[in-house]
């Protein structure tokens, strides 16, 4: 019986021949890896640039990403003082392309719970961050204050590159007039995420300006503890910030203290200003400290002629 052989191999391979398809196949597997990966790298720089520009720099800072903050007590404050804050507020945003956040004490009841209703700030400055996540500042103006020079926006006066740099107060006590903690000596304005003032006693949280970001909701989650709250500070909200500022070097860290004409002029009734503290025209900012608790004195009073100069200066502008 035979068996068939298998057929013998070529000791010359035949070539291969090569399909025509392949070239073709290989090309729009080339031309999809290459609109994916077009379409990645968009994403990216589309998500950077967005990061990045809503990102604080004190060189390009926008006078379009500042929101002002004023916390109102309605319950307490005339319908009459209400409107001449607002209408402060709103002639200044107008002027620079800023923007208002008005918020009522009450709203914070609950957050706020036995303590001073003063602890408002903290909640109402973070509620503003929420409901402007893209704004590169927070301007925290007490409601006992008046905007005297409209003209003069925050970019110029406090923020231009190099201005803050002039102006940052350095090596000096924290809490005047004899704190052994002094602030930095060797601070750069690009290392500032806090800017504030104090009087002759203590930090003045009625007038600051803080740069969104993460430092911001750290420092006010910090500040707004429930420690501090329930401490009994004597000065509440301001003796918790003269404290967090001592003692905690993260905080301070990212501070910078302004001499205090530069955002919060006391009026001639404020006994705590500064020794170059009291208003003179031409100032940003008058804020008339203690106004609401301190026997013999009236906001409303107080506030009346420097609004009726307030909108002189309005009209000649």
């Amino acid at each position: 019986m035979q068996f068939a052989l298998p057929p013998r191999r070529s000791p010359h391979p035949l070539p291969i021949a090569r399909s025509s398809r392949m070239p073709t196949y290989r090309r729009k597997q080339l031309k999809s890896v290459a609109v994916l990966a077009f379409a990645i790298l968009a994403l990216l720089y589309i998500v950077h640039h967005l990061y990045s520009t809503s990102s604080f720099v004190v060189a390009s800072a926008s006078t379009s990403g500042v929101v002002i903050v004023t916390l109102l007590d309605r319950h307490r404050f005339s319908e009459s003082y209400v409107k001449k804050i607002v209408a402060n507020r709103e002639d200044y945003a107008k002027r620079h392309g800023y923007t208002n956040f008005f918020a009522n004490v009450s709203d914070y009841d609950d957050a706020v719970g036995e303590s001073p209703k003063s602890w408002a700030v903290a909640p109402a400055v973070r509620h503003a961050m929420a409901q402007h996540p893209h704004a590169a500042y927070f301007f925290n103006l007490s409601p006992h204050s008046l905007i005297m020079n409209p003209t003069k926006s925050l970019k110029s006066h406090l923020l231009d590159k190099g201005r803050l740099e002039e102006l940052m107060m350095k090596d000096v006590p924290v809490v005047p007039p004899d704190s052994i903690i002094k602030t930095f000596a060797h601070q750069k304005e690009k290392d500032v995420d806090l800017i504030i003032t104090q009087d002759k006693e203590d930090l003045n949280p009625g007038s600051f300006i803080l740069r969104s970001g993460e430092f911001a909701r750290f420092f006010l989650d910090v500040w707004f503890d429930p420690l501090f709250r329930n401490y009994n500070f004597a000065k509440a909200e301001t003796h918790g910030l003269d404290h967090i500022m001592q003692w905690h070097p993260t905080v301070l860290a990212r501070t910078a203290l302004v001499p205090q004409r530069v955002i919060s002029s006391y009026s001639k009734g404020s006994p705590r200003a500064s020794s170059d503290g009291t208003y003179k025209e031409g100032d940003l900012v008058i804020q008339f400290r203690g106004c609401e608790d301190t026997e013999g004195r009236d906001c409303e009073q107080e506030l009346e002629p420097y609004y009726k100069a307030w909108q002189k200066v309005v009209k000649s502008n």
